[in-house]
């Protein structure tokens, strides 16, 4: 008779069965409804095949196909059908790997003459006839010679070579699918029938074989999978308003920045859009005002400095080194662009005795730093290698660590709120097995930040909250936040982090009430991040159309005939007055044409001058996305805009 093992279900019942009981068992012991709908379950949180035996006591969940876990089985198993669906079709294709990604999987292939999206038809005809053969997934352990041997003599060699790649002490695990086989480390549900029809293919790509341009060329086939009908088409609805919200496109049509081959990854920013950068730079700044001091450390520094930080031995290679090019130079040392800021911050610290009496001391900086990323990861505003942190680095005692998280979450929440991002989640993430630190410190700042995390919850039914367990950052714990767009896209944008180990590095000390020398806490937190990010993930939520306060051009002044250029000069002027962007259209064009010009360049209002308002002292009113218009006196327009463009910060006072 095998051991037993006690397992532990999610409503705290516990229950002994044979260490060999399979979770398919399992379930038909607990209700035939329960294993007909089972796929998979997990075992102290680890997803396993529902064949797999317990061998272990833990706590137990059986996962039914409905559960959101189960998403990531049902994209595993649909990038097997799509091998196989290939093969069939195309029998002398190599099969190389097939992961699953965000909101999808991929699988790349070996073949003579790559696919073209004008494959997919049949290749998705050829899938769901897979799918309704509802054959069972198998799994079964191969000895290495003979994996190697069946792949071979298959002309599968780079499943050879996968194999060979495998560390001795792994299992070889083949998954059949009727007689279908792939070396997979698994899991999957029970059969092909599970995975459903809400899939799709979605496009095509070259990759190098391992990611190395010195290996062949594979094609790179990308697909979509969803737990039923509608999932998939709201994903699918989603992509439709992201293409037509990319941020590139809408940075041309608004002239806002563009880039080009001799800068990659940085911006060059035309007028309009250097006025939203700095619109976004100075709403920030007045969030700070009074609470920190901002600086500016030096963009260029020894590499002594990073080496002492710790970024040379771990970041080097995504770090620019500059060096002078006269090979006569008396200092000949090398220099590195600066990363991040927080190296120079803590420097700026350490410039004069401080007492316990100066903190917190919380520095700011809108830092340009420069990051090396490959040229195939670059993506306008979203990916580039140069940009601006809305950084800043809080020095303080432990005691007031719970104070000053709480702080930066009330100025985070707060922010994402004005720009109109109110489903927010917080995650906690908690101590990774490496780290610096001593466990006491570890477990004072999170219990401090397990108290934030309590607080957040109760004060904001919103606000929802998560823990990622072991995922903190080497130096200390950290809370990501991640709002939600207008389309139901996710973005991590903020983030609070506990350092211990920079103050300790660079010997930053303060003078506590004994007189004794004490290093204090470092926060590292940003609320934007990267600046240009943030901004590229605004105009894709605002559609470009963004609200009155933030738009780089809020009124454009439009006349419909040549009688009403001199009234049109004093209606700017009186904006002007009233703190709008303002800008005049008097060409001799057809007030209808203007309109719809300006329209496609995301002007919030346009105000309409003819020979009758002249002589009325009105305007037209036209907004962005509205087909009406309204006649207001032109104080009253004046005024009403006025208050509108008033940023809602400022609004408050």
């Amino acid at each position: 008779m095998a051991e037993a093992v006690s397992l532990i279900f999610p409503d705290g019942n516990k229950r002994d069965v044979d260490a060999g009981m399979s979770g398919a068992e399992l379930a038909s012991s607990i209700s035939k409804s329960l294993a007909k709908k089972a796929v998979a379950y997990t075992l102290d949180g680890e997803l396993r095949d529902l064949s797999d035996p317990f061998g272990k006591s833990g706590a137990i969940e059986i996962v039914t196909r409905d559960d959101p876990r189960a998403l990531e089985l049902i994209r595993h198993d649909c990038a097997h059908v799509l091998a196989e669906a290939v093969q069939e079709l195309w029998p002398d294709t190599q099969v190389t790997i097939g992961p699953v990604i965000e909101n999808g999987f991929y699988y790349d292939f070996a073949r003579d003459e790559p696919f073209t999206p004008e494959d997919f038809p049949v290749i998705e005809k050829k899938m769901a006839e897979i799918i309704a053969r509802n054959r069972p997934f198998t799994k079964e352990v191969w000895p290495r010679e003979k994996a190697r041997k069946v792949f071979a003599d298959k002309g599968e060699s780079y499943k050879v070579q996968l194999i060979d790649a495998i560390p001795e002490d792994q299992d070889l695990k083949i998954y059949s699918q009727g007689d279908w086989f792939d070396l997979c480390r698994g899991p999957h549900m029970t059969a092909t029938g599970q995975i459903g029809r809400a899939f799709k293919l979605m496009k095509v790509a070259g990759a190098y074989w391992r990611g190395d341009s010195n290996n062949p060329m594979l094609t790179r086939i990308y697909g979509t999978a969803w737990a039923n009908q509608e999932q998939l088409d709201a994903y699918l609805h989603m992509l439709e308003e992201a293409e037509k919200r990319d941020h590139r496109r809408l940075g041309r049509e608004m002239d806002l920045f563009h880039f080009q081959e001799e800068g990659p990854g940085v911006v060059f920013w035309h007028s309009k859009g250097w006025r939203l950068f700095q619109n976004l730079v100075s709403y920030m700044r007045r969030r700070l005002e009074g609470e920190y001091e901002e600086v500016n450390a030096p963009q260029v520094l020894d590499s002594s400095l990073w080496q002492t930080s710790g970024h040379w031995g771990w970041y080097k290679e995504n770090m620019f080194s500059v060096q002078c090019a006269d090979e006569e130079a008396e200092d000949k040392r090398v220099f590195a662009l600066k990363p991040m800021n927080c190296p120079g911050h803590v420097q700026i610290f350490k410039h004069g005795l401080k007492s316990y009496r100066d903190l917190p001391i919380r520095l700011a900086e809108f830092g340009n730093v420069h990051r090396y990323e490959p040229s195939g990861a670059l993506h306008g505003l979203m990916r580039v290698r140069g940009f601006t942190q809305d950084d800043a680095h809080i020095f303080c005692t432990e005691d007031q660590l719970a104070a000053e998280c709480l702080k930066i979450n009330d100025l985070i929440l707060s922010t994402y709120a004005d720009f109109g991002f109110e489903e927010i989640t917080v995650f906690f993430s908690t101590r990774p097995e490496k780290r610096v630190g001593s466990d006491a410190l570890w477990d004072h700042a999170e219990e401090i930040m397990a108290g934030v995390l309590e607080q957040i919850q109760r004060s904001d039914s919103r606000i929802k909250t998560a823990i990622n367990p072991g995922d903190g950052a080497f130096y200390g714990p950290k809370f990501d936040y991640v709002l939600r767009d207008a389309i139901g896209r996710e973005w991590q944008c903020g983030t609070t982090q506990i350092d211990f180990n920079l103050p300790e590095r660079f010997g930053a000390f303060y003078i506590d009430k004994d007189s004794e020398k004490k290093q204090p806490v470092m926060v590292h937190r940003a609320i934007c991040g990267s600046m240009e990010r943030f901004l590229g993930i605004l105009i894709e939520n605002f559609a470009g159309h963004f609200p009155l306060w933030f738009a780089p051009v809020q009124v454009v002044v439009a006349t419909i005939t040549s009688e009403a250029d001199d009234y049109a000069a004093a209606v700017v002027g009186k904006l002007k007055r009233a703190g709008l962007l303002v800008e005049t259209d008097l060409r001799n064009e057809k007030i209808n044409y203007k309109v719809r010009e300006h329209s496609h360049a995301k002007v919030p209002v346009i105000l309409v001058c003819g020979k009758r308002e002249a002589e009325e002292g009105t305007v037209n009113i036209r907004r962005l996305g509205s087909r009406d218009q309204t006649s207001m006196s032109l104080v009253d327009a004046v005024s009403s805009l006025s208050r509108e463009a008033m940023p809602p910060d400022l609004a408050r006072l």
